[in-house]
């Protein structure tokens, strides 16, 4: 098929959303696809407010129709709420076009985070109604899709993640110096994924946050103690990570926690609060332990057997969530049955 997939958070950004996007466009032309991605890169662009590092695309509605229309995709797939997302949305109503949207973020919490005396209801009635005009709408686990459904949101289907278990795997613990056991977070640091909780709890030996974002300097201002190593990717990633003895996952509005997956594909236990995002991935006492206490839930993670966090990431395939995401797509022009036409053609040939 010819694919077309729209997304405002693309490379260089490094994040969950931009992983798994690339890992499917890959997945897809390794089938034999052609996968068209409509992203920030082909687009003049301008800073978000409060987060440089995301990037959005200005000017978009005429050259995202344009590139629609001369690629002339069997499906669509927008993946992102953001300009590019909104752009293809208005492009596919005007033309009849059928297209299918996922849901990654919870905008709505991370708005409320920044502006805390704002309702959540308003900002859920607006990404309601962008993907209300959608054929179906990816989420990527039954508890969310119950969640959305009791918000008001229709046609909902799952979406089940994949991890590259090629790339996260076990590599031993050489990677970190500091004294054991060695927790870490690794993700965006910012406000919304609640890196505080874990900073302030009171764990044994060292804590590691890798990554960056627009809350990393004041972090590492106020916890000199903790280290932050900046953005790591590719086999540096998988060797950061590897060398953890419990991974730490503190937020409470993260959709899925892709990282969670790769931890564990890592051989590392997960710690977390019981929420549904990594409640869907984390098989309690096995994998990882969830406890509103996330200290308590760090050092029991601590007595867990790296080897069956590996086994249960590898039951994790990235095909499977690639033939799930292919059977969730819709064509973007119906097609005709033929037979449906043929008493027309022949009564014409009649006349």
């Amino acid at each position: 098929m010819k694919i077309v997939l729209v997304t405002d958070a693309w490379l260089p950004q490094i994040n969950g959303v931009v992983r798994t996007l690339t890992q499917l466009r890959d997945q897809l032309l390794a089938r034999g696809h052609e996968v068209h991605v409509i992203a920030p890169d082909l687009f003049p662009t301008v800073p978000l407010p409060t987060y440089a590092e995301i990037r959005l695309a200005v000017g978009a509605d005429a050259k995202v129709g344009r590139m629609l229309w001369e690629f002339d995709p069997d499906a669509v797939h927008i993946a992102t709420e953001g300009p590019l997302g909104l752009a293809a949305r208005r492009y596919c109503i005007r033309r009849r076009l059928r297209f299918t949207t996922s849901f990654h973020t919870r905008f709505p919490e991370y708005v409320k985070q920044r502006l805390p005396f704002l309702p959540l209801s308003p900002g859920y009635a607006m990404v309601r109604w962008f993907h209300d005009a959608a054929a179906r709408t990816m989420v990527s686990t039954p508890e969310l899709r119950d969640e959305l459904h009791g918000r008001g949101f229709g046609n909902l289907v799952l979406w089940s993640r994949g991890v590259d278990t090629e790339l996260f795997r076990p590599l031993g613990k050489s990677a970190l110096d500091g004294p054991g056991p060695r927790f870490m977070y690794m993700g965006r640091v910012a406000p919304e994924k609640n890196i505080e909780a874990f900073l302030q709890a009171s764990l044994p030996g060292s804590k590691y946050v890798v990554g960056d974002g627009p809350a990393r300097l004041e972090l590492q201002r106020r916890y000199p103690q903790v280290t932050f190593t900046g953005a790591k990717s590719g086999e540096d990633l998988a060797r950061h990570l590897s060398a953890a003895d419990c991974f730490v996952f503190p937020s409470r509005t993260d959709t899925l926690g892709l990282v969670v997956m790769e931890a564990m594909a890592c051989g590392v236990p997960v710690a977390s609060y019981p929420v549904s995002g990594p409640a869907s991935m984390i098989r309690q006492g096995v994998t990882g332990v969830m406890d509103e206490d996330l200290a308590t839930a760090a050092r029991a993670a601590l007595a867990l057997d790296s080897a069956a966090c590996r086994r249960y990431a590898e039951s994790l395939s990235l095909a499977a969530s690639t033939e799930q995401f292919l059977g969730n797509l819709v064509p973007a022009r119906p097609r005709v049955d033929i037979s449906v036409l043929e008493p027309v053609y022949s009564r014409r040939q009649e006349a």
